[in-house]
């Protein structure tokens, strides 16, 4: 990595400062420093690497650090970051969902650039492309790093991204429903976790042929008439489709807010 994020300082170490602390380590040493806040995530991190440090406060994160990853809960906030000083040589990246640069810039009263980015678990690997906005030539050279970087020019776009992300743990439990209805009809809740899972990874792995359309896709696992057309049909309706737009719409509009 550039010389300029061999020191990076997270506020907020949960499931996503994990990710980046395990996808930094993959084969890097920065130095990163932890807020101490979730004892036991942060004690695990810095117990299996050597160059991660756990800090007395968010203040010595900021201060031991080039490059600050703010992870807090939304409603958390305030609390973290009130009286935090950061000084305008400092680098922000904000993934907290909801929460907006100037309303950032308020609660830390800095001049510092502040840099939103929605990284998802998947950094742990290097597989997920991490949205960011503004472009930052530093914040987005840690990103991809990590799997890819996609700066967008403005919040507005940004926040169509935030709500995508919200779809996540839909898909999650829409295989498990999948699994569920196997049970019903007498299929081992094992065996069906494990084909459902099967079947879902080949369409994921389907996923890397960027030469195709999603809907070219959609058409080339589904035969006229055949099973994928009749439950495409028949349960993912227009009503349905329009019921997902409608709930992706509310979630945008309170991400604007």
């Amino acid at each position: 990595m550039e010389a300029a994020l061999k020191r990076i300082g997270i506020i907020g170490v949960g499931e996503i400062g994990r990710a980046i602390v395990t996808g930094l380590y993959r084969d890097e040493s920065p130095e990163v420093f932890l807020s101490p806040r979730g004892a036991s995530t942060v004690a695990e991190l810095s117990s299996r690497y050597p160059g991660v440090h756990v800090c007395a406060d968010n203040q010595e994160v900021v201060d031991r650090s080039e490059i600050v990853i703010i992870a807090v809960r939304r409603q958390d906030r305030h609390e973290a970051l009130t009286g935090v000083r950061v000084d305008a040589d400092k680098i922000v990246v904000n993934v907290m969902s909801g929460v907006g640069t100037d309303d950032l810039r308020r609660t830390l009263a800095t001049t510092a650039p502040l840099i939103r980015a929605i990284p998802l678990p998947a950094v742990r690997e290097r597989r997920a492309v991490t949205v960011t906005c503004p472009s930052h030539s530093v914040v987005d050279a840690l990103f991809e790093h990590l799997g890819g970087a996609l700066p967008v020019a403005d919040e507005t776009a940004f926040d169509v991204y935030s709500a995508l992300t919200g779809t996540l743990t839909t898909h999650y439990s829409y295989l498990a429903t999948l699994t569920s209805w196997a049970g019903d009809h007498g299929i081992p809740a094992e065996e069906a976790d494990r084909y459902i899972r099967s079947l879902f990874q080949n369409v994921g792995r389907a996923l890397d042929d960027d030469t195709r359309t999603l809907h070219q896709l959609a058409a080339d696992h589904e035969t006229p008439k055949g099973n994928n057309e009749r439950i495409r049909t028949t349960w993912f309706t227009p009503s349905n489709a329009e019921a997902l737009t409608k709930a992706l719409n509310d979630l945008l509009t309170t991400l604007k807010q």
